[in-house]
């Protein structure tokens, strides 16, 4: 069956009140109706029901680019052939979600390459399409950034985006050791966050390897123990999953054309 046209007049009324996108499924929705001869008020419900499901993968595609998420690193487009091995009854405790309503935190655990980013950054992508704000950050990127922050006296403001956000997502803490302001904003971070925010917190050690990394071992214990003992632990072993991300050539795509040479934009004469 041919789909009905939609008038321009309702179209336009459509656009009028920012529901344009309903114009685009409405014909294949009217067939639908029809076959299953639906009443008005459940072909509105259905059409409605269209827009808000856009609405609300439009506002997590824009959460989820606001917080720094990879695109790419969803649950979805995880290779369930890599050589990995995980608690699976953890994986579906962490993606109910249940740890961010009881304002816990993950902590991620495993050698180079098994995926630790990827499951964090996953997780992310969930919190974002379930209406949470979340910031994804390297914690090396992080202590720069508030380091840097303290020359333009903008520190405070720096913390307060670290600590006030739904979600932070630290990734590779405790590579290498802390200075003295560093171990300072990581305490500070952790106090502040834990029972009132969660937080994932990726790392090739162990959390009790965590405390040499500091510069105070008073604040490192303090720290350490408030997060570990409000955490889940979500451990990964197994070979690294990073050659299942190399880029590989599709044997089926046809031959690479010649590169297209960029546009060069050149500054209008000013009028004299």
């Amino acid at each position: 069956m041919r789909p009905p046209c939609v008038s321009g007049e309702l179209v336009t009324a459509l656009k009028r009140l920012r529901l344009g996108r309903i114009a685009e499924t409405l014909p294949e929705r009217l067939v639908l109706a029809e076959k299953q001869e639906m009443s008005f008020e459940d072909l509105l419900l259905l059409c409605l029901t269209d827009e808000i499901a856009r609405r609300d993968s439009a506002a997590a595609e824009n959460r989820a680019t606001k917080a720094g998420l990879d695109p790419k690193m969803r649950l979805e487009h995880f290779d369930k052939t890599s050589k990995v091995t995980f608690d699976r009854r953890m994986l579906a405790e962490l993606t109910s979600l249940r740890f961010l309503e009881a304002r816990r935190h993950v902590v991620i655990l495993g050698p180079v390459g098994v995926g630790k980013t990827f499951m964090a950054s996953a997780l992310g992508h969930l919190a974002c399409q379930h209406g949470y704000d979340v910031l994804f950050t390297r914690a090396d990127d992080m202590l720069r950034t508030l380091r840097q922050s303290r020359l333009d006296n903008s520190r405070e403001a720096e913390m307060s985006a670290l600590t006030s956000v739904d979600l932070l997502v630290l990734d590779d803490f405790a590579l290498e050791p802390m200075t003295k302001e560093e171990s300072r904003d990581v305490y500070q971070l952790f106090l502040e966050r834990t029972g009132r925010a969660s937080m994932i917190v990726t790392s090739n050690r162990d959390t009790a390897e965590w405390i040499p990394m500091f510069d105070d071992v008073l604040l490192a214990q303090s720290a350490v123990d408030r997060f570990k003992n409000t955490a889940f632990d979500f451990i990964i072993e197994g070979e690294s999953y990073r050659p299942r991300l190399k880029p590989k050539l599709d044997p089926e795509s046809a031959p690479p054309t010649a590169p297209v040479m960029k546009a060069k934009v050149h500054p209008r004469s000013r009028r004299r």
